[in-house]
């Protein structure tokens, strides 16, 4: 009888990481570890020497941390686990996109040396730092203006959290930083690179963050026109093989196999988006099931046969989510971060010591008083924009915005219309997928947030979808599995692997009709407030955010 293989998948999201072991037959998790990053996410002071404050909309991370996460948690996974570690026979690795790390030619970041410590441009900056919208702005203008064929598979509008614009922001605001790097890569690429010892770019990765289409990069005239200087910066700072999902970049490395107590040699994948691996992770790979990505934002991908051009998608690229499709990515960039804001910073003691009273959370508490009102009797309108928005508008200058509040408004009913509003954002984009083509037949869902049953029961009315889940403890991890087991040779594809290694329910929640007759009176009022703000000539939000920068740089 053959001897069991296993497998290490590792999930690195915004304030934690993960890891886990799962049998390579089925899927099975064995073991799990979590760990949280040291210091966070840097979005007020930069932790270096001097402890600068940093300019809104800025968000920087620590490389270190991911290498003391890693060794935490596959370590502590392989001993949770309880397997003998030579038995593992690779490694799968996802990451949040889009977040960047500017190294020397040894893949040391740049934020590690003395010259550059105090320079915030030499930290990785996180997906969701939004400092280069003034980039992204130019960046589309430029585009729009030279009929870049490559634009419309980003919807027409680049997001400030792509790769592109982050590095043009460090090129004109931070040039010795640009000059003295070597590479920008990255976080998942600068990951396989450490674990393996070879530098190469994800392909999934390099198509939705990083514009490659077509097998082509943007030209050196189209970057040249938007900064002079600006036109050889992929052949200058990103050369390097790209490689499809389920792809080795190679084995682990004598060093880290020592650190990881892992089989020198194994085979470690090409890196992953973190929520693009869950589409495998939940088998949801075929034509017109949406993934959502549900938990401090969330994130849609859906693979078509075709290709279509659809508006105010974060990007279309071809094997961008499975080979053999068209994957496209749209996404909300708070979720879950708008429920905790809220329950953090906006609810009376009183309603604190009734949650502790009934030893329930706050959130349990407000969902239960939320459950007890009719649809709409509120009265209120919430923009889920806290964050700004990705899809469909992707546009960071938009904020969050509540409509309807009166001295007689409770805590419970601003909680209701909060989780609506998402609801709402996400109907937004299916009916943007659908319009232009795309069609969506299911939501095959993840995340935290499906611990929120009323939350997905709205979900499901709202959008008039009906909503299978992933019961795997860590569909993304899992995710990272499978193209492991790729990698591996131990399945000829994804798909195979993925029929073998996931686990879901199918139709756990389903729409209510009445509800949802009810909720498409409510939508059109959010539908209404979101064309005014979003799509009017109605700039007020951004004028806000302008007016506040500048008035914090006076401090």
């Amino acid at each position: 009888m053959p001897e069991t293989k296993y497998l290490v998948g590792i999930d690195f999201g915004t304030l934690s990481g993960r890891a886990v072991v799962v049998r390579a037959d089925n899927g099975e998790m064995l073991g799990t570890a979590v760990a949280e990053y040291p210091h966070g996410v840097m979005d007020e002071t930069l932790d270096s020497a001097d402890g600068q404050a940093l300019p809104p909309s800025y968000a920087l991370q620590d490389p270190g941390d991911y290498e003391y996460v890693l060794r935490r948690v596959v370590i502590g996974a392989v001993k949770d686990a309880g397997i003998d570690p030579t038995r593992v026979v690779g490694i799968g690795v996802d990451c949040t996109s889009a977040t960047i790390l500017v190294t020397d030619k040894y893949g040391v970041p740049l934020c590690k040396k003395p010259k550059y410590a105090n320079n915030p441009h030499s930290w990785i900056k996180l997906w969701k730092h939004h400092g280069a919208q003034e980039q992204a702005d130019r960046l589309v203008a430029a585009a729009k203006e030279r009929n870049e064929p490559w634009l419309a598979r980003y919807g027409g509008v680049l997001s400030s959290e792509l790769l592109l614009p982050k590095v043009l922001e460090t090129y004109e605001k931070a040039r010795d930083v640009y000059d003295g790097a070597s590479y920008f890569v990255n976080l998942m690429d600068w990951l396989t690179w450490k674990l393996t010892g070879k530098l190469t770019y994800a392909a999934g990765d390099s198509g939705y963050k990083r514009m490659y289409q077509d097998g082509h990069y943007p030209s050196q005239e189209y970057l040249e026109s938007v900064s002079k200087g600006f036109g050889t910066v992929f052949e200058d700072k990103m050369s390097g093989p790209i490689l499809p999902l389920g792809a080795k970049v190679g084995g682990l490395h004598s060093e880290p196999a020592a650190i990881l107590g892992l089989p020198e040699g194994i085979a470690v994948a090409s890196g992953n988006i973190d929520a693009h691996v869950v589409v495998a992770g939940a088998n949801a790979v075929k034509p017109g099931q949406l993934t959502a990505i549900m938990g401090t934002s969330s994130c849609y991908v859906v693979n078509d046969k075709e290709l279509h051009e659809v508006p105010g998608v974060f990007g279309i690229v071809d094997g961008g989510a499975v080979d053999g499709a068209w994957g496209y990515e749209a996404g909300q960039t708070a979720v879950g971060d708008i429920f905790a804001w809220y329950t953090e910073n906006c609810i009376p003691v009183r309603y604190e010591d009734l949650a502790k009273e009934k030893g329930v959370s706050v959130h349990e508490l407000l969902g239960e008083l939320a459950m007890q009102q009719k649809i709409g009797e509120h009265g209120l309108i919430a923009l889920d924009w806290h964050n700004g928005n990705r899809s469909i508008l992707s546009d960071s200058r938009l904020s969050g915005t509540i409509m309807g509040l009166t001295l007689v408004t409770k805590p419970e009913e601003i909680y209701r219309a909060l989780l609506e509003s998402t609801c709402f954002g996400a109907r937004v984009i299916i009916e943007n997928f659908e319009q232009y083509g795309v069609k969506i037949d299911e939501i095959v869902a993840a995340g935290g947030l499906l611990k929120n049953e009323f939350y997905m029961q709205m979900l499901a009315d709202i959008t008039r979808k009906p909503i299978t889940i992933s019961t795997a403890p860590q569909t993304g991890s899992l995710g990272a599995c499978v193209f492991a087991a790729t990698a591996a040779g131990i399945y000829p594809s994804v798909f195979e692997a993925a029929e073998a290694m996931s686990q879901t329910e199918q139709y756990k929640y389903k729409p209510n009709e009445p509800s949802s007759k009810e909720y498409d009176v409510v939508f059109s009022f959010y539908k209404e407030l979101h064309d005014h703000f979003g799509r009017d000539e109605t700039d007020i939000m951004a004028r806000m955010k302008a007016f506040q920068s500048e008035q914090k740089e006076k401090k």
